[in-house]
């Protein structure tokens, strides 16, 4: 028997489970996914859990029905890679593989500052995205919440908090000169003058000091909150950040072209927890969750597979609100609308796939 674990059901998981199951499988395959909730969790969606715009519901979604497959729900405390088991807080519960694919996300990179992890909210995970949309929901007239971080994160929780509560001072610490500094400059002005408009306050060239349960300390500077979000960085999941293989300066596992570590060739790494020349996204784990899918189908049928094709994104979108968004789209910069409507047909489809 083969046995193929896969850890984490995010969307380069996914993307490998569904690219399997559409193929003829060897009989002698057993394939188990691992997951910390019993349903997909779109992560691109968190910030509207988090401004209270959209129901829990609305960003989950069944995994496949297959008897292919084996599904568990549970916590991972250890990936032993040296005995091949994935290990959970009962060592009744040991899953052992000959395959494995890590594909666990990421989690906040507090940078060591103090009272961070501690006094901030999240939305990395699906259980903390639900947390902060209690803290922002609960508050009460003209409260004060602080986004630390003015990233594709930040600026999607600012503005989708605003369009829910337009009561509340909303302000973003910004560590850059200008939001979204890996955006075209057209897009970094709209979305200032959004800001702007809409009466979110923006502080560039922030550096916070510490974070206490009733405030941010930025520049010297203390500011009076009753919220403060984090979005100002991630890292690998601390699981993959023990793991005993090389890694970047970014702790991310380096990984040959067939995604494969090279010092054990049968364990896979993708999204968030691999090295890469891009930035972290669905879109790249989704590929690369293609690509390993077909990787894996040449090997379970003992063929040798081929070399993987350069990936090539197709742009960044991103929302100011439910009717307003920016993006890039086709290497030009397009504001307004319209890439608003691409980012709900692209979520449309996730739901649909």
């Amino acid at each position: 028997m083969k046995r193929l674990v896969i850890l984490g059901g995010g969307y380069g998981g996914i993307k490998i489970l569904t690219g399997l199951l559409d193929q003829y499988l060897p009989e002698d395959l057993h394939i188990t996914v691992v997951d910390r909730n019993p349903f997909r969790s779109l992560k691109t969606e968190f910030y509207t859990i988090a401004a209270g715009t959209v129901a829990d519901q609305g960003v989950r979604v069944e995994f496949p029905d297959d008897k292919r497959v084996h599904y568990v729900f549970n916590e991972i405390t250890k990936i032993d890679t040296e005995n091949e088991q994935i290990l959970f807080e009962d060592p009744n519960d040991t899953i052992s593989y000959d395959y494995l694919v890590i594909g666990l996300g990421c989690e906040d990179n507090y940078h060591g500052i103090p009272g961070a992890e501690e006094f901030t909210k999240s939305v990395q995970t699906f259980a903390k995205a639900r947390e902060t949309g209690v803290a922002i929901g609960n508050l009460g007239a003209y409260g004060k919440v602080t986004i630390v971080g003015a990233g594709l994160s930040g600026i999607e929780v600012a503005s989708e908090i605003r369009e829910s509560r337009p009561d509340l001072n909303i302000r973003i610490l910004d560590r850059g000169s200008t939001v979204l500094k890996a955006f075209d400059s057209k897009i970094q002005q709209y979305v200032e003058s959004w800001f702007i408009a809409n009466n979110v306050d923006v502080i560039h060239n922030s550096s916070v000091e510490y974070v206490e349960k009733d405030g941010v300390c930025n520049n010297g500077v203390c500011f009076i909150n009753d919220v403060t979000i984090w979005t100002a960085g991630v890292r690998p999941n601390y699981l993959v950040r023990e793991l005993p293989f090389e890694k970047d300066i970014q702790e991310k596992v380096i990984v040959n072209d067939f995604y494969q570590v090279p010092a054990q060739p049968n364990v896979y790494v993708l999204g968030d927890c691999a090295a890469s020349k891009f930035s972290p996204s669905a879109q790249l784990a989704g590929q690369q969750g293609e690509q390993i899918a077909d990787i894996l189908l040449a090997i379970l049928h003992d063929k040798a597979p081929k070399k993987p094709k350069e990936i090539k994104l197709k742009g960044t979108l991103g929302s100011l609100g439910k009717s307003d968004g920016f993006g890039n789209m086709m290497q030009l910069p397009f504001t307004g609308f319209l890439p608003r409507l691409a980012k709900s047909g692209v979520l449309w489809l996730s739901k649909r796939h």
